[in-house]
């Protein structure tokens, strides 16, 4: 179903559960690409576009699974496929965290740069750049990546940028690298400590120390284990800003609430109330909220893959918000989509202007990406009238059943597929 329609204008009410975070997911799926003749065992696994495609990926190279509900088991035979097909990893930024495990796995790879969301170069450079410190010859021929190593080797490695991707797929060629291996400034994200859980139960020891640099200790071989996957603190916080924006009481659980600390503290700042429990966030209905100034950076900061929803929240804010992007240069072209449901938002450089309105209006738009996909759902869930939202072959990326998810709390949606041109 690639259209969404939105009857807007309802506050939110009730209580969801939140989905395993797909950007946790996806890196232990693809740790078990470590294993030899052992298995790997994952609860709480998101049904997603991008798991799907990272399954398909996983089954070219060997890796058989068996599925039951939200948990996958892997088993990995002693010989696996060493080269990613083309039109897998294309479709996925993702794939490339293949990488890093399959060439200490197998002592070489071919895997092409991968694809993902139209939302600014991300380049896989400190991936390379990194392997190639731990003694791997790559080249790049055609868009293909061609990677070798004998025996990859502990070093220490210092990353230019906190690259979630590049942390991950680092760890996990450590963890079968001779010697000891040190990497400074890596991203602190939840789903990096969540691949740490995954390489410790491979019986790999793993130091993530919180302070922004990971030591590991390789291995001659990694054992089976079993794992569970994080809750996702995106689609949990969509959730909280879907019932702000509607000025309703809306109860996100099974969360980390500490993994949301920086939304709640900008809530808060807006002028929310909201109750934080153990493991469950409720927000109560505000009139209207007072304009924040935000800046998205890497954990702890302020999550960029929610920048967009909560620029589409502050639309209607009682005056003007900035809203500073420092992770992806393109990450506001679902701006005007949102001015064409009368949002009032201005780009320079690498900042929104949002001068907050009284109402916004249903049109029909179209989701340019996963999270601008989730922006704009946001902002017809508020919109006087309804809301058409094409391709969201985008959302179903990133967001479990959240058409589902919305009736349960009391939304108007409703789903069809899009026209042939």
């Amino acid at each position: 179903m690639d259209v969404m329609r939105i009857r807007g204008g309802t506050p939110l009410k009730g209580v969801v559960k939140t989905q395993g975070a797909k950007n946790a997911a996806l890196p232990v799926m693809a740790s078990c690409l470590l294993l030899k003749g052992r298995t790997l065992t994952l609860e709480n696994v998101p049904d997603l576009h991008d798991v799907s495609t990272m399954l398909d990926l996983l089954a070219c190279l060997g890796v058989t699974m068996e599925r039951l509900g939200n948990r996958m088991t892997f088993s990995v035979p002693e010989e696996i496929s060493w080269e990613a097909p083309e039109h897998l990893v294309r479709k996925m930024r993702a794939s490339s965290l293949a990488l890093g495990p399959l060439l200490a796995r197998c002592g070489k790879t071919v895997l092409p740069l991968p694809g993902g969301c139209s939302i600014g170069s991300r380049p896989i450079d400190l991936h390379l750049k990194g392997l190639m410190q731990m003694g791997a010859k790559i080249e790049i021929r055609n868009g293909i990546v061609y990677a070798q190593a004998d025996q990859l080797r502990g070093r220490r490695i210092y990353l230019d940028f906190p690259s979630v991707g590049a942390t991950e797929n680092l760890m996990m060629a450590a963890a079968l690298a001779k010697g000891e291996t040190i990497i400074e400034n890596t991203a602190r994200e939840p789903e990096i400590e969540n691949l740490a859980s995954v390489l410790r139960g491979m019986g790999v020891t793993v130091d993530t120390e919180g302070t922004g640099c990971v030591r590991i200790k390789g291995v001659e071989e990694v054992q089976g284990c079993r794992e569970r996957v994080i809750p996702d603190r995106i689609e949990a916080s969509t959730y909280v800003l879907a019932g702000v924006i509607t000025g309703g009481e809306v109860t996100v659980d099974d969360i980390v609430p500490a993994h949301m600390d920086a939304l709640l503290a900008k809530l808060e700042e807006a002028g929310v109330r909201f109750h934080v429990g153990s493991s469950s966030v409720t927000v109560f209905p505000v009139r209207r909220l007072m304009p924040v100034s935000i800046r998205a950076m890497p954990y702890p900061g302020f999550p960029t893959d929610l920048q967009p929803q909560m620029v589409a929240t502050l639309t209607l804010a009682n005056g003007v918000s900035l809203v500073e992007e420092s992770v992806f240069q393109a990450r506001f072209l679902y701006s005007e989509e949102l001015n064409r449901m009368g949002a009032n938002i201005t780009i320079k450089g690498d900042t929104a202007i949002i001068q907050g309105v009284e109402r916004l209006q249903g049109a029909s738009v179209r989701a340019m990406d996963l999270r601008a996909g989730a922006a704009l759902i946001l902002a017809a869930l508020a919109a006087e009238g309804e809301t058409r939202i094409d391709e969201m072959v985008h959302v179903w990326r990133g967001y479990e059943a959240i058409d589902k998810k919305l009736k349960a709390l009391g939304a108007d949606v409703a789903l069809e597929e899009a026209e042939e041109k």
